[in-house]
C-alpha cells in the first residue's frame, strides 16, 4: 500500500472583511454556513463553494470565495445569534491550513491600516 499526503500548494482568497461579531454570526446563519471556525482569539466564517474542493483535487489550490473574521477572544463551543439559533465554533488552531490562513489575514488587515494612515 502506498500512502501519498500531498497538501495543499496555495489557498486563494478572493474577499476578506473584518465584521462585527453579531454581524458575522447572522450573516453566516442566514447564509447556512454549518460552524464557525476559532482561532487564536479570531472567530472566521469561510464561503466555500462545492467547486472549490474539485478545482483543489486537480490543481492543488484552493479558492475560497469570502473569509469574513472578528475577535472572540475566549474560545467557545458555540454561539447564540439570536434565541433558538446557535451556530457551532470549531476549534481549528492546531490546523496548519488556517494558521496560515490566520497569519495571511491579520498581514493584509497590518498592510490596509499603515496604508489608509499614511494617505492621511
Amino acid at each position: 500500500m502506498e500512502v501519498e499526503i500531498s497538501p495543499t500548494r496555495k489557498v486563494r482568497v478572493l474577499g476578506v472583511d473584518k465584521r462585527q461579531l453579531e454581524n458575522l454570526a447572522w450573516c453566516a446563519s442566514t447564509y447556512g454556513a454549518n460552524r464557525l471556525h476559532w482561532i487564536d482569539g479570531y472567530l472566521l466564517c469561510l464561503e466555500v463553494y462545492e467547486k472549490s474542493f474539485e478545482h483543489e483535487i486537480k490543481t492543488k489550490e484552493f479558492p475560497i470565495s469570502q473569509v469574513c473574521y472578528t475577535k472572540f477572544p475566549e474560545y467557545a463551543r458555540s454561539y447564540e445569534v439570536e434565541r433558538g439559533v446557535k451556530l457551532p465554533i470549531v476549534n481549528v488552531s492546531e490546523m496548519r491550513i488556517f494558521q496560515n490562513l490566520l497569519k495571511a489575514i491579520l498581514d493584509a488587515d497590518r498592510e490596509a491600516t499603515s496604508s489608509s494612515a499614511k494617505e492621511t
